[in-house]
């Protein structure tokens, strides 16, 4: 079962309309899509009848909360950002209002196979310029997701070594977060991606070259996915984070794409760091505002769950010496698959996106 959303495509050049409006700080982050709905009246047509929303005040934008608690690039030209915009021209202020809570804040940028070196370039020199670090989700390991949703990655393992020296590349000296593969450990550890265990021995490989390889980077922070507090024991973790090379890696992500509780992951992710040489690690709080959907079928629950809210902010500031930060790595507002009348993952959701931020505390 995945929990996850797909590789994104780079896009960089900015519509008119988005232009004027982040000028006067109306919008956010980055595109998954190089096709994007960059034109506000496509936008908003994609909009459909959306459900009409109170008004709701704008987020502070990440700026003002300093460098230092909330270091990561808010990249103008985003999904949300063109909601916003679409929104806006169509006359729909309070629905524009209540999707800057998620347009405003630092998001990661998944990188697939179809993302070049000069994107990856391109993407970490826009941070950079803005003074701010690329915060990225590798997503490309062969047999990624089962064959579900997202399925798809690298051809061969010859094929990912090559891609995974291109981001590297172009990442060059910059500054970057990279969280790994996500699902890639667990769907072996869960028997999903290899049931026969033929799989294991090169999957684990690839993820300690993509390690070692991206560590080769002055300014390269990476961090090894590693499930959520919902996908077993943390004891159950410990061997094949090794395989994959955690010794190496600065540390681990936790409930990426997923929904469970601040609290639920930061315990997991302390008994998990126990195991692993007290290695830090990051928290998805991108949609657990309300925790996870205990009251649906359960083997929907990953998948656009009613009900749910945007979690706290990104910040560095966790309180938690272990914690190294609280990230928004699965996207806001975009789909998790076509199920509960959303459109198929990593495509702009409007109706969701506009029922997490209005349950958000």
């Amino acid at each position: 079962m995945s929990t996850r959303t797909p590789a994104c495509r780079a896009g960089f050049a900015l519509p008119a309309v988005a232009f004027l409006l982040l000028l006067t700080g109306c919008t956010g982050p980055a595109a998954r899509d190089a096709s994007g709905g960059r034109d506000p009246s496509a936008a908003a047509q994609r909009q459909g009848a959306a459900p009409s929303a109170a008004a709701a005040p704008a987020a502070p934008r990440p700026a003002a909360l300093g460098p230092e608690a909330v270091p990561y690039w808010v990249n103008p030209d985003g999904k949300a950002a063109l909601a916003v915009a679409g929104h806006l021209a169509a006359g729909r202020t309070a629905e524009a209002a209540l999707l800057r809570r998620i347009s405003t804040r630092p998001q990661a940028e998944w990188i697939g196979p179809d993302r070049s070196e000069d994107a990856i370039r391109a993407l970490t020199g826009a941070a950079t310029r803005a003074g701010r670090e690329a915060l990225l989700v590798l997503y490309a390991i062969p047999d990624r997701d089962c064959g579900q949703h997202s399925a798809g990655g690298a051809t061969n393992a010859a094929a990912y070594r090559d891609w995974v020296e291109g981001v590297a590349r172009g990442i060059g000296t910059r500054r970057a977060t990279v969280v790994l593969e996500p699902d890639a450990v667990m769907h072996v550890v869960d028997g999903c991606t290899d049931s026969g265990g033929r799989l294991r021995g090169e999957r684990f490989e690839l993820l300690r070259d993509a390690v070692r390889r991206l560590k080769l980077q002055p300014a390269t922070t990476v961090y090894l996915d590693a499930g959520n507090a919902g996908w077993g024991a943390p004891a159950d973790l410990r061997l094949p984070l090794q395989e994959a090379g955690i010794a190496e890696a600065d540390g681990f992500a936790v409930n990426v794409s997923n929904f469970r509780t601040t609290e639920e992951s930061t315990a997991y992710g302390r008994q998990l760091s126990a195991l692993v040489g007290g290695k830090p690690f990051v928290i998805d709080t991108s949609r657990n505002g309300n925790g996870p959907d205990t009251q649906g079928d359960p083997a929907e629950s990953w998948c656009n769950p009613p009900g749910r809210a945007l979690g706290a902010p990104p910040t560095r500031s966790t309180g938690d010496p272990l914690v190294a930060a609280h990230l928004w790595i699965k996207r806001p507002g975009e789909s998790d698959g076509p199920c509960r009348g959303g459109p198929k993952a990593g495509e702009w959701f409007d109706a969701y996106a506009q029922e997490l931020a209005q349950n958000a505390r």
